[in-house]
């Protein structure tokens, strides 16, 4: 399925989106068509492995808005290749804003939609609004210090203090106008990178898209760290699909089981690693029928009634 390029504005900053029509009007009402809003995990870019699931979505009746964060793929924002959760949770509203302009999409039933750490931005960018109409966070990373403790049983205690030295570094780097320190988002056991879990660099490289660049600045470590996500579940109103990889190495599934009961979701189990929802894997299809019958079952009661 065939994508229009377009761009948004947020906080000065030119982003960059496809936009999916969706192929019929089956979910539509008087004030038309329900439009899903999606981003990508940790330093991933829209031409990366997310473009199945958008199309899977516009096949169901529903527009798509998928974009690239602020310095990552086809967005503009300097510096490059910089992590910022504000920065990005602002851009998932930005991109909310500009979903529901498009023509024939109704402004009331937005859906939001992220993977990864974008599974943590989408509970809180839908957090108190009623315009927000379903919510569906995939292995989503919900808790920094979850995440940190984690890492210890999955990496040696020199791999997690020189990651924390890379990432002292780094802020202090950008602090003082030297700009970001960069190493690469994947890379084997042993090497520097932000992930190295054994797998990761082959899964990451069998989805990426020519805008994505194995680099991130190192500070994202730190970043990562602050925040706790999770605890906005609570406070959408709206249905919540949470899916989990009961075997996910890099976002703890036990912070996701915490978010999905404060936010009384649906809950979907796949007996899987992080990477396995993506296109080319075997739990990929399943995670993507089973997000768009949830939609279906949700929004298709609103088009009925209308």
């Amino acid at each position: 399925m065939t994508a229009e390029t377009l761009t948004f504005d947020s906080e000065g900053t030119t982003c960059e989106a496809w936009h999916f029509a969706a192929a019929d009007d089956r979910l539509a009402t008087e004030a038309g068509r329900p439009v899903v809003v999606m981003a990508h995990g940790l330093g991933g870019t829209k031409d990366s492995g997310l473009q199945p699931f958008a199309s899977a979505f516009a096949a169901a009746g529903l527009d798509v808005l998928l974009f690239d964060y602020r310095g990552f793929g086809g967005s503009a924002g300097d510096p490059r290749q910089v992590v910022s959760l504000d920065g990005q949770l602002a851009d998932y509203r930005a991109a909310m804003t500009a979903a529901a302009r498009l023509p024939g999409v109704d402004p009331q039933r937005i859906v939001l939609w992220g993977i990864s750490l974008a599974g943590g931005h989408v509970l809180r960018a839908a957090a108190d609004r009623d315009d927000v109409a379903a919510v569906i966070s995939v292995v989503p990373m919900v808790d920094g210090v979850a995440a940190a403790v984690h890492a210890t049983a999955t990496h040696s205690p020199g791999e997690l203090l020189r990651a924390t030295a890379r990432g002292i570094r780094g802020r202090v780097s950008a602090r003082t106008g030297r700009g970001p320190v960069l190493m690469p988002i994947v890379a084997r056991p042993g090497e520097v990178g932000a992930m190295t879990l054994p797998g990761a660099l082959e899964d990451y490289l069998s989805i990426a898209g020519p805008t994505w660049r194995n680099e991130i600045a190192a500070d994202v470590t730190l970043e990562l760290g602050t925040r706790k996500p999770r605890t906005a579940a609570a406070r959408i109103r709206c249905p919540l699909l949470v899916q989990i990889a009961d075997f996910d190495q890099s976002a703890p599934p036990q912070a996701a089981v915490k978010a999905a009961f404060s936010g009384r979701a649906e809950v979907r189990h796949y007996p899987c690693d992080h990477f396995d929802l993506f296109p080319g894997k075997d739990w990929h299809q399943p995670a993507v029928a089973h997000a768009v019958h949830f939609l279906q079952r949700k929004l298709a009661t609103e088009a009925v009634h209308a």
